[in-house]
């Protein structure tokens, strides 16, 4: 069976490149600057599911992205969830979170409704995130 994107994702993110295991994208609402690490393998929706090298392949890519994020934003906090009830495909979010973002303290999820980059943002914030995550980011 081939990997398809989820419809889902597919709206509400942006690929930056890929890393050695997963697919960087940027989630398209700027009131949270995030990423999601997702892994395009037909099927996989769990961390348990992988095998312990990718796993720990995993880790590190998410510890990759957090270090990236958290430079690039200026974040107080780096929150990591693989959530997955809306979209049955692994993929790990990387969030970068202040005091005073909409949502702080509590979770990004559900809380009102995204607001999009324009155009020209969302262009200038995927070089800027590209630029940042050089380190993960595998050569094209």
């Amino acid at each position: 069976m081939d990997f398809i994107l989820h419809d889902r994702l597919a709206a509400d993110s942006v690929a930056l490149g890929d890393g050695p295991l997963s697919s960087v994208r940027l989630m398209n609402d700027r009131r949270y600057p995030s990423v999601n690490l997702l892994l395009p393998r037909a099927g996989l929706r769990e961390i348990h599911e992988l095998a312990a090298a990718d796993r720990a392949l995993l880790i590190e890519e998410i510890a990759l992205a957090g270090q990236a994020l958290q430079a690039a934003a200026r974040a107080a906090k780096i929150n990591v969830g693989a959530l997955g009830n809306l979209v049955p495909q692994l993929h790990v979010h990387v969030v970068a979170r202040s005091p005073g973002d909409p949502a702080w303290p509590g979770p990004v999820w559900g809380h009102g409704r995204p607001e999009l980059y324009a155009a020209a943002g969302l262009a200038a914030e995927c070089a800027r995130l590209q630029q940042a995550l050089a380190e993960l980011l595998v050569p094209a």
